[in-house]
């Protein structure tokens, strides 16, 4: 076991592969969590910049409602007759109008 032990730190090692290694573990963190968050976030931003009056839409505690009135930071939604309630725009999650996305398996 003594021989395998001086035979490892005998040779010199060469950071070349390790640095290799590192850079595209960085990669494909980048790729597959980073991007596509990104991207999402880009999309959630557009939907909400293009809210208007008469929409249907969901917030992000399940509330259905109506847009009847919006400022520059809140919405308010008409959930029933009558029954208005305001929002931040933030907590908006997406359009009950358009078919919810297919769950992955």
């Amino acid at each position: 076991m003594s021989d395998l032990l001086f035979f490892q730190a005998g040779e010199p090692a060469s950071m070349i592969p390790q640095i290799l290694m590192f850079v595209a573990i960085g990669f494909v963190f980048y790729f597959f969590m980073v991007r596509p968050q990104q991207k999402k976030q880009k999309e959630q931003k557009s939907f909400i910049d293009a809210i208007k009056k008469g929409d249907n839409v969901v917030t992000i505690g399940g509330i259905h409602g109506r847009v009847v009135d919006m400022t520059a930071n809140t919405v308010t939604l008409e959930v029933s007759r009558g029954t208005a309630m305001t929002f931040e725009k933030s907590a908006i999650s997406l359009d009950s109008t358009k078919p919810a996305p297919a769950a992955k398996k």
